[in-house]
């Protein structure tokens, strides 16, 4: 597959710049492989979909403020810092990218609200560096001054200034651990009272954690798809995770069900000799795009994503070329909110 397959049209005005209130009232548009059908629902209409015993995962990621602004220290220069991950904790390094990343050399010092102060010590890519953080108190301390001063990193597409409603919108009611750079958005659907009509009906909601990166939303910049490296980004799936998802994997009678492509690329990233899901944490750079033998994933619920993305590729994948750009070409004359606020997809 090329990367120019997996391009559509569509006009700027369906980008979502605010998730539907409340979030279980976005539209759902549902595919299903067997039939080759469409259907137009509502989210909270997921329940329809669901038989007891039948396995719900979910990515229990926490984005945290990642956006930092400051200022160059000697010019006054407005330096904006995004934090990707850290790299160790004890020397308080973080890997960023700064913008304007010209003005930023090894050696400078960038200066923050509440005098926070950090030093750049190498130079990682065009816009990358590495950083450390100087700061007296312990690591506990500089995080809680990181979620004090930091800004909600808002997808670019989004063209509006952060509001301080966005670190409670851009956030899952599964949130747990903090990690992420960007949402897990597929799961931003999701309500208490969703949630309890699913395990009324004998939903199993087995929570994953996979910590997403900046590449997420990183432009593939080489035509042919084989080429293009994913950024590694962290997951942990817990011994009695595998064992729920396991259970139902292995029964004729339920169904495993991923919801959105962040929960995919982890359990397709730890699969046993067996095939089966294998507990256990590390890095995946898995990239899965056409075609691919998916090996835990039964069903998945997503949003709809920017055309010639990996996270398309992996739709395209999962429920076949032609079905899925079709569908994205029903959802544009149909007028459906585009991207991480945006509505969202349930292949079946």
């Amino acid at each position: 597959m090329r990367l120019s397959d997996l391009h559509y049209d569509y006009p700027k005005n369906l980008i979502a710049k605010y998730p539907a209130e409340p979030r279980d009232s976005a539209r759902l548009m549902v595919l299903d492989r067997k039939t080759q059908t469409i259907e137009h629902r509502i989210f909270r209409d997921i329940v329809d979909y669901f038989n007891e015993g039948d396995v719900l995962i979910v990515n229990d990621t926490k984005v945290f403020p990642a956006r930092l602004f400051g200022y160059k220290e000697k010019t006054g220069a407005r330096i904006e810092v995004f934090l990707l991950r850290e790299l160790n904790s004890e020397g308080r390094l973080w890997d960023v990218l700064v913008d304007p990343a010209r003005k930023i050399r090894v050696g400078n010092k960038i200066y923050f609200e509440g005098d926070l102060v950090a030093e750049v010590v190498d130079n990682t890519t065009s816009r990358g560096r590495t950083i450390r953080f100087l700061f007296d108190g312990s690591n506990e301390d500089l995080y809680r001054k990181i979620e004090e001063i930091g800004h909600t990193p808002l997808p670019p597409y989004i063209k509006r200034e952060d509001e301080p409603e966005d670190r409670e919108r851009y956030q899952t009611i599964f949130a747990r651990h903090k990690g992420s750079v960007a949402a897990p958005t597929a799961g931003l659907h999701f309500t208490p009272e969703l949630v309890e009509s699913l395990r009324r009906k004998g939903v199993d909601i087995v929570p994953i954690t996979l910590h997403v990166g900046l590449g997420t939303f990183r432009p593939v910049e080489v035509e042919d798809l084989t080429k293009h490296r994913m950024d590694s980004e962290y997951y942990v799936i817990s011994e009695e995770a595998a064992e729920r998802i396991n259970r139902a994997l292995l029964s004729p009678h339920h169904t495993v069900t991923a919801v959105g492509t962040t929960v995919v690329r982890a359990i397709e990233s730890s699969i046993s000799a067996t095939g089966t899901l294998k507990a256990g944490s590390g890095w995946t750079d898995k990239f899965i795009y056409p075609p691919y033998d998916f090996k835990i994933t039964e069903r998945l619920i997503t949003n709809f994503h920017m055309p010639r993305s990996t996270l398309l590729a992996l739709v395209v994948a999962f429920a076949g070329y032609e079905f899925v750009m079709n569908a994205y070409r029903v959802a544009v004359q149909e007028k459906y909110r585009l991207f991480s606020f945006g509505d969202a997809m349930m292949i079946l």
